[in-house]
């Protein structure tokens, strides 16, 4: 079953201490690209995700978003640079003594001072939280592949309504493509006799007959659109990844239909042949959401 590049899923997790959400969206591309934005702190973890993702996605442009809110995330701690404050404080003294100032020096006045007091954080991932978070990044995927595939199969019956519409006219042309050569043979003696009382020339009639037949003669591109009607619904009920060489199959079909219609010189082909245009046009729209 074929699978759509496009989906979306989404997953919470609330509990006392913290509470996450994952939000999974991918559209299409040719390759698999996996972006994930989340905070920093949970960048550790990036790799793993990526991981699990393409496990399940082998195409499209895949956007992860995950959020995380709580305490006891991180470990936030104050370091004293006692140095530079030691050195802070014989300077004021110093100022102090000089010129005589009495005002004594408060903490408030520390706080103030620059690069004396600074905050760390460290981060404080545990393995039970690191968990959850990849299962919810599971869950979200899980919803997102299963939109994918809900998509991927409406594809394919559409797909499957237009290809199969292809090999009918194909049928119908095999049919009718040597009734044109007939019906140009008699236009052809029809003409010769308004213009030439004598008798025809007979060989002179096959001849020319024959060329034509020869140069309107579509056999082997119906043979070659029967072939690739053929691979394509096999792939197309194939699993895994289809979507390239689908879009390869509608390319070559295009090409056998564009050959068809230069060598018409027949008004009922050409109609099949806008009629399969149509028809291919559709298909490769829908191909190109194919994973």
């Amino acid at each position: 079953m074929v699978k759509s590049m496009t989906g979306f899923g989404r997953s919470e997790k609330n509990t006392d201490s913290y509470r996450i959400v994952v939000e999974m969206k991918s559209v299409n591309h040719r390759f698999c690209e996996i972006n994930i934005r989340m905070p920093k702190l949970l960048l550790s973890l990036e790799d793993k995700i990526k991981k699990l993702v393409s496990i399940h996605l082998q195409r499209g442009r895949i956007e992860v978003f995950l959020t995380i809110d709580g305490h006891g995330l991180s470990k936030k701690e104050v370091k004293v640079d006692w140095e530079l404050l030691n050195e802070y404080i014989q300077s004021l003294q110093r100022v102090k003594d000089r010129f005589q100032i009495s005002s004594s020096f408060q903490i408030n006045d520390i706080l103030q001072l620059e690069n004396v007091l600074t905050v760390t954080e460290e981060e404080n991932i545990q393995n039970d939280l690191e968990e959850q978070l990849l299962e919810n990044v599971h869950i979200a995927l899980k919803q997102l592949v299963s939109m994918r595939s809900a998509e991927g199969e409406q594809l394919q019956i559409d797909i499957m309504d237009n290809i199969t519409h292809i090999e009918r006219i194909a049928v119908e042309l095999n049919q009718y493509a040597p009734i044109v050569v007939d019906a140009y043979r008699l236009r052809l003696e029809k003409k010769i006799k308004e213009y030439v009382s004598t008798v025809i020339d007979e060989q002179r009639l096959i001849t020319e007959a024959a060329i034509f037949a020869d140069k309107a003669d579509i056999n082997e591109e119906l043979k070659r659109i029967h072939s690739h009607v053929v691979q394509f619904t096999q792939t197309l009920q194939a699993d895994g990844a289809v979507g390239r060489k689908l879009d390869f199959l509608v390319q070559e079909l295009n090409r056998e239909v564009n050959t068809i219609g230069s060598k018409a010189n027949d008004a009922r082909i050409a109609n099949y042949v806008v009629e399969m245009k149509a028809c291919l046009e559709k298909i490769k729209e829908q191909v190109q959401n194919i994973e």
